[in-house]
């Protein structure tokens, strides 16, 4: 091993190594239990980041836990096509490139770029996820977009249209009016904004009056444009001022529509003015109440969001209407949505309408593409009948055949499920799968896999022209049949008999709806077992939080607190550096954390942090279903980790290498009580270990790990060893260095699954030295359970003793300021016979790490001098002080210490007595303050106690 841990020295060989022998791939036993996770497939345009690094650390961990079990493991790698990110990356290249836009192509010549620039660009996340040491089986990577899961898409399709799941319709969507695509409810963020509220009056027909006697009521909104198509107002049914008016009609200003007041509890009455103006063609909510009341539906924007030429009149059902005049002021025709909303305010105060202009605040739903305010459209997309699917996949929660982790997240599930609307699953985008349907000129559809199929199954003459829809698909419909598709689908393949259901689904809460809930619904649809049961896609759905930042804030680059994974690993260079905090990606005293941290590791050779010591930090931060605020401190300590574990395999092999170890046949070994404690830990260890993992508890597991490797096998038992290998008989020094050599070689299997690099490493310099370990990579080792004959309670409980006397010892040198190297006379009064034992048997070990020049047990009734006492169990340690310190020095340096505890004692209690402050002053501030008061004062009663020893010398 090199003398300095060098993470970046030994990762990118060792992964290259075990991906070319093919390490990551299913063993291919089928008499043993499969394992398989399904990673979320990131997106071909994305790169790493933190979020993903988290999950991928949590899916590795687990695969490679079930891989060292013996099971036949399979972590499925794949893409996303990403439609709008991609199309969108592509169109700017092109636009940067050639000045040329994607009608300049055409749409195959376009696609055909598409697929260009994925075949050299689309490949960052997938080195990324190879630089996070990602044990996932590359020969089986898919990509949304390839034959095969195109292939189950179009299948998809065309069964749920054969079974009137799928249909079209005119519904209200999420409108990006830039990419000019309908968007999910998921690609929306919204933004609180500062805004206005618009009070209009709008006049009574036919001479009607409200119950104060006025001849208008007066409406409120936020988006005046809208009121051109208006097509109702709503008033709540009990509201005594306008109850009376339901039934009757107001005339619209502006373009003189006659249109009618309804009774809806949509309208509050506590709220706003009490009526609302209801536009169902531009309104969520009021597409709903529109429903409730048949009101007809008025499109007035075109998919730019401009002020149509002519209006789109629909029916409640979304037929063409005739109802009302589809006529709209010519003044607005073609004018931008908010040109047009400044226009129509300037008209109603015109016409004495405008009653007033309140401040608002506001939230904006902004596309998170394309970066504009997104509209409420109504057009012509494809839905999904959810419902027929969503019952079976309620069920298959409610028994427990698919269980949330936390459980917290399945009546976020529920909530959802029961409540579930018709999934819009078309796009108005030229990149992802195609919709399979046919239109022919009388606007007939047809729905087949190919264009010959359709017009062989309808009996379609040659002369019979047909046109494809230009839709894609929503890229949520091709992912939702990941777990299958990927596994061949519908053909009926080995690898979905052997790998699916799929076992755990790691996945953020955000996307519960989106994609989780999607993938159960059309699993259990489309696949069932030999009994035709519907199976699930997977049995565990282990939901993570979110990554934060040190304050708690979500990540984004317009905040500047981004952090890249791959930053983390192996440090940035000046040049990125500047880079990042040009484009805001990086706040600047974070950027210059990160440039000091890694010069100073180049001035020491290396490079900060290492893979494993961001994996190690991750999995300890992931407790189940929490937020995560990031703390490059605790990623400092792992980096520490990492280095302590190094160093410690270091002294174990100079102290084992070339050395009898006791392996050979007869070998005279005798083991110590440390051996015996050591092995004990580890027993308990790896018992915690695997419990840990089994409950999803990675951050209780990588504790378990920095317990017994820090404090217990590299401070404790590295130090117990030296006694015995320095003047212990050969066989013990025998058992010792067995003890070492074997102990270690488990501690790196059971922690393999989170570090990997550092314990492959490490692993190959051990294994020649260990009896019966073969193979060539730690991986495809035994991951350690707990084996009760090897545990020793008895052990654990003597050494727990004899930690506790040398702890005793040192804590006494440093309240008594005893120099650590000055030998003490010591003397134990001992509670019982098991505790003299203790201490006769373990003097050589006592007396070289406690420093002492001499222990004996008392005498029943001996008088003893004045001395430092402190507890060893019931046991009664003594330390002689006389001459061991200057009695007056001593004193006067308590004195001062005993005068600074009650200066600070002093000014805390007055600052919680002064109600100002406490008033004022945060919950957590105060709460610190009082927790610094019961500490100084646990600080005095010690000082006095000490003080009154040294006095009494």
């Amino acid at each position: 091993m090199e003398k300095t841990y060098n993470p970046t020295s030994i990762e990118k060989a060792l992964y290259q190594r075990w991906e070319e022998a093919g390490y990551f791939k299913p063993h291919g036993d089928t008499s043993k239990d499969a394992y398989s996770i399904m990673i979320p497939p990131p997106n071909v345009t994305g790169s790493l980041h933190m979020g993903h690094a988290f999950q991928d650390t949590i899916m590795d961990t687990l695969i490679r836990c079930e891989r060292m079990k013996g099971k036949n493991t399979l972590w499925q790698v794949g893409t996303d096509h990403a439609g709008i990110a991609t199309q969108m990356v592509v169109e700017r290249k092109i636009a940067a490139e050639e000045g040329k836009t994607k009608h300049d192509y055409g749409r195959d010549a376009f696609i055909d770029k598409i697929w260009e620039w994925k075949g050299q660009s689309g490949g960052t996340i997938t080195k990324q996820l190879r630089r996070l040491g990602a044990s996932v089986d590359w020969d089986r990577e898919r990509f949304t977009m390839d034959d095969g899961l195109s292939n189950a898409v179009q299948e998809v399709f065309v069964r749920l249209f054969e079974e009137d799941l799928i249909y079209r319709g005119k519904r209200l969507v999420n409108w990006d009016p830039k990419l000019q695509t309908a968007i999910s409810d998921v690609e929306v963020e919204n933004q609180d904004k500062k805004g206005h509220m618009w009070h209009f009056r709008y006049p009574l027909a036919d001479g009607v009056k409200t119950a104060e006697g006025n001849d208008h009521i007066i409406v409120a909104t936020t988006r005046p444009e809208t009121m051109l198509g208006d097509t109702g107002v709503a008033v709540n049914p009990e509201d005594p001022r306008y109850k009376d008016l339901i039934g009757k009609e107001i005339i619209l200003p502006i373009v003189d529509r006659r249109i009618p007041i309804v009774g809806d509890e949509h309208a509050d009455m506590e709220k706003g003015t009490g009526c609302v103006k209801i536009t169902p063609a531009h309104d969520f909510n009021d597409y709903e109440v529109g429903k409730r009341h048949s009101l007809p539906m008025i499109n007035i924007l075109t998919f730019t969001a401009d002020i149509r030429d002519r209006a789109e009149v629909f029916t409640t059902n979304g037929e063409p209407s005739d109802v009302y005049s589809a006529e709209l002021p010519e003044k607005y025709h073609g004018m931008e949505r908010y040109a047009a909303r400044k226009a129509i305010v300037a008209e109603f105060e015109a016409l004495g309408l405008l009653d007033e202009i309140k401040d608002h605040d506001l939230t904006l739903p902004i596309g998170d593409r394309g970066g504009v305010v997104i509209e409420p459209m109504l057009t012509d997309q494809w839905y999904v009948r959810t419902a027929p699917l969503a019952q079976p996949a309620i069920e298959a929660v409610e028994n427990g055949d698919i269980k949330f982790v936390p459980k917290q997240y399945e009546n976020m599930y529920f909530s959802w499920m029961r409540d579930v609307q018709d999934w819009c699953i078309s796009r108005q985008l030229w990149w992802g799968h195609r919709i399979p349907a046919w239109y022919d000129n009388d606007g007939n559809v047809y729905v087949g896999r190919t264009e010959e199929e359709v017009r062989e199954k309808n009996n379609l003459a040659p002369v019979v022209v047909l046109r494809q829809d230009n839709d894609v698909l929503d890229t949520w419909f091709s992912s939702a049949l990941w777990t299958f598709g990927t596994q061949g689908w519908p053909e009926q393949t080995d690898a979905l008999k052997v790998f699916h259901p799929s076992d755990t689904l790691v996945t953020g809460f955000d996307i519960i709806f989106f994609w989780v809930a999607r993938m159960i619904m059309m699993t259990m649809h489309f696949i069932k077992d030999e009994d035709g049961k519907p199976q699930v896609p997977f049995k565990t759905v282990y939901v993570t939080g979110l990554i934060r930042d040190e304050n708690g804030d979500k990540m984004s680059k317009s905040k500047g607190n981004v952090l890249d994974p791959i930053d983390m690993i192996d440090g940035i260079d000046l040049e990125s550096l500047v880079a990042k905090r040009t484009g805001n990606m990086m706040q600047p005293k974070l950027a210059q954390k990160i440039e000091k941290n890694t010069r100073k590791a180049f001035e020491n050779g290396i490079e900060p942090y290492g893979t494993d010591a961001l994996r190690f930090t991750l999995a300890a931060m992931a407790s189940t279903g929490r937020d995560i605020n990031w703390d490059m401190k605790r990623l400092e300590g792992y980096r520490n980790f990492c280095n302590k574990l190094w160093n410690a395999s270091r002294y174990v092999l100079m102290n084992t290498e070339d050395q009898d170890c006791g392996f050979a046949a007869g070998s005279n070994v005798e083991y110590s009580l440390a051996d015996k404690w050591i092995e004990s830990q580890f027993q308990l260890a790896a018992k915690d270990f695997n419990g840990h993992i089994s409950n999803f508890r990675l951050d209780m597991a990588a504790n378990t790990l920095y317990e017994f490797i820090w404090n217990q096998f590299c401070d404790w038992y590295l130090e117990l060893t030296k006694p015995v290998l320095w003047k212990g008989t050969e066989a013990q020094q025998r058992g010792t260095r067995r003890t070492l050599i074997t102990v270690l070689e488990k501690t790196l299997r059971l922690a393999h699954p989170v570090i990997p690099y550092i314990t492959e490493s490490i692993w190959q310099s051990v294994k020649p030295m260990v009896e019966g370990v073969e193979g060539d990579t730690i991986m495809l080792q035994e991951l350690p359970q707990y084996d009760d004959s090897q545990f020793d309670a008895d052990a654990l409980a003597d050494i727990e003793w004899v930690k506790s006397f040398i702890t005793s010892i040192r804590n006494l040198r440093a309240e008594y300021d005893i120099a650590p190297s000055k030998p003490l006379d010591v003397m134990l009064k001992a509670a019982d016979e098991k505790d003299a034992a203790r201490l006769n048997a373990n003097q050589q070990v006592l007396i070289a790490l406690a420093k002492l020049e001499s222990i004996r047990v008392l005498d029943a009734g001996e008088e003893t001098p004045a001395c430092a006492t402190a507890l060893v169990e019931k046991s009664e340690l003594m330390i002689p002080m006389a001459g061991l310190i200057d009695k007056d020095a001593e004193l006067a340096r308590l004195d001062k210490e005993i005068a600074k505890a009650q200066g600070e004692i002093k000014r805390i209690d007055g600052k919680l007595n002064n109600q100002g402050f406490v008033a004022k002053a945060p919950e957590a501030v105060v709460a610190k303050e009082r927790e610094k008061l019961d500490g100084y004062k646990e600080a005095l009663v010690k000082l006095e106690e000490q003080k009154a020893t040294i006095a009494a010398l």
